[in-house]
Order: structure tokens, then C-alpha cells, then sequence
């Protein structure tokens, strides 16, 4: 019963795309290709994987407003530090400064990188945030937040010491 659906459907397809060819024969023939960069980007290919440890975070989705982490959706701007999710203050990029990073001055152990998720944009990260970070003795990698959130993923399930500040993907400053 469903392949003779199916078969009627098929057939069904063929006869409307005939009509539209012989009826339209002389008007040229645009179709929209799906973009092959969205379907094949790194970042879909990753969210691909649904089995997370129960001790591990994974970014499994992001909008404007915040990211969904382990099927909970958190809204605004996040710190994570140790699997452990916190709020963070900051709204825009210019509100990261040293003090909005202060954990990172008690944290222990120190994890060895800190991705910053500036937002939809990447942006120049000031000489003294740089100088703080670096007397925290981690490693910045200053990056657009659906970047961020997918090498959090990648680090963090290669069982890298890694911490992920990050903004909206909505903040485009």
C-alpha cells in the first residue's frame, strides 16, 4: 500500500515538473540552490553528535540571545569554567575588562585556554585584557561566538583544560 502511495506520488511530480517545463519552455528556468557552506560547515557537522558524557558540556545550539547546553537553554551572556556554567555581566564587548574575568585570578587549576566569544563579529581584543590573561598563564583565542561555542565543543572533548567566556551571537559590538 505505501509503495503504491509512493508511486503515485512519483508520478505525480513528474507530470508537474513536464507541465512547468513545456508551459514555461521559453522563460528561463531559476531554482535556488541551498547553500552548501551552511550544509556542510564545520559547526553543523559537530552538533551532529547527541551523546554527551553526563560530566561534559557541549554547545548544541546558539540564537541571538543565548545557547542551548546540554538541552538547556541559557539566556545571555556565559562563562564556563571547569564544566561548571555561570551568568556573566558583560552585554557587549566593551564590557569585558580584567575585572569581568577576575575567576580566572582563583581558578585552580587554570585552564590553558580561554575562548572569547565576542559576539557575531570578531573583535580587536584591548592590550590589557591580553596582559591579563596572560599573567593568568592561559592562552586566548578571540573568536565570533558560533566559533567559540564549536571549538569549546572540539577542546573540550579532547579532554582540554579549556574555558569559554562568551556574548550573544546577537551582539554585533
Amino acid at each position: 500500500m505505501a509503495a503504491a502511495r509512493g508511486q503515485k506520488a512519483l508520478a505525480t511530480l513528474v507530470r508537474s515538473l513536464r507541465s512547468d517545463s513545456i508551459s514555461n519552455s521559453n522563460a528561463p528556468r531559476l531554482r535556488h540552490l541551498p547553500s552548501l557552506r551552511r550544509t556542510f560547515s564545520l559547526y553543523d557537522q559537530i552538533n551532529l553528535i547527541d551523546t554527551v558524557p553526563e560530566d561534559q558540556l557541549r554547545f548544541q545550539t546558539y540564537d541571538d540571545t543565548g545557547f542551548k547546553i546540554n538541552n538547556v537553554k541559557y539566556e545571555g551572556s556565559l562563562l564556563i569554567v571547569e564544566n561548571k556554567i555561570m551568568t556573566w555581566t558583560p552585554k557587549t564587548f566593551a564590557d569585558i575588562t580584567a575585572e569581568s574575568l577576575s575567576i580566572f585570578k582563583i581558578v585552580h587549576p587554570i585552564p590553558e585556554i580561554l575562548i572569547l566569544g565576542c559576539g557575531k563579529y570578531v573583535q580587536p581584543v584591548s592590550p590589557e585584557l591580553r596582559k591579563f590573561i596572560r599573567s593568568t598563564g592561559m592562552k586566548l583565542e578571540a573568536i565570533d561566538s558560533r566559533n567559540a561555542a564549536s571549538t569549546y565543543n572540539i577542546l573540550n572533548e579532547e579532554g582540554r583544560a579549556v574555558a569559554a567566556a562568551v556574548l550573544p551571537f546577537g551582539v554585533d559590538s
